[in-house]
């Protein structure tokens, strides 16, 4: 993803967390923030009809390193958080297998998926293990019919 990627990707992003109902509401300025690729932060990939050179899919993840305590050999974990991910085009399974290969070529150790959005589809056939926490949002003074379920939440928090 480059900087003149960003229109496409802002409609792209907002027209997918419409569905969701709690998002963020993402503009451009927001998605050349925090969604353009920095070397250690985030990580920004496309998918382009080779048809049309339409941008028609988009996923992305962050970056956060763990540092590894009394290990002789090893002194700090890289880790892939997903983050981001619309798939219109590609199916999502096959568009997450993709981003774990390019995740794996750049030199990260784990790759975590939270159950948010629509990771239910890929996660059991990836092989993705479950976590052994719980991840709790406070929506301050949001009036909403229900207890949300997570395929209902379209929102990742760094």
């Amino acid at each position: 993803m480059e900087l003149h990627d960003v229109p496409t990707v802002t409609r792209l992003l907002r027209n997918y967390l419409r569905q969701f109902i709690v998002a963020p509401d993402f503009d451009e300025n927001d998605v050349e923030h925090w969604l353009l690729p920095k070397e250690d932060v985030v990580d920004s990939f496309l998918v382009e009809s080779p048809e049309t050179h339409e941008i028609t899919d988009f996923c992305s993840f962050y970056t956060l390193h763990s540092s590894i305590l009394g290990n002789p050999n090893h002194s700090t974990l890289k880790v892939a958080y997903s983050y981001y991910n619309v798939s219109t085009k590609t199916p999502l399974l096959q568009l997450m297998n993709d981003v774990l290969i390019v995740a794996k070529q750049k030199g990260f150790d784990v790759f975590n998926a939270l159950d948010v959005m629509q990771n239910e589809t890929f996660v059991k056939e990836l092989k993705f293990g479950p976590g052994d926490g719980k991840l709790h949002y406070y929506l301050y003074n949001y009036r909403i019919k229900h207890a949300l379920r997570s395929s209902e939440l379209g929102l990742v928090l760094l």
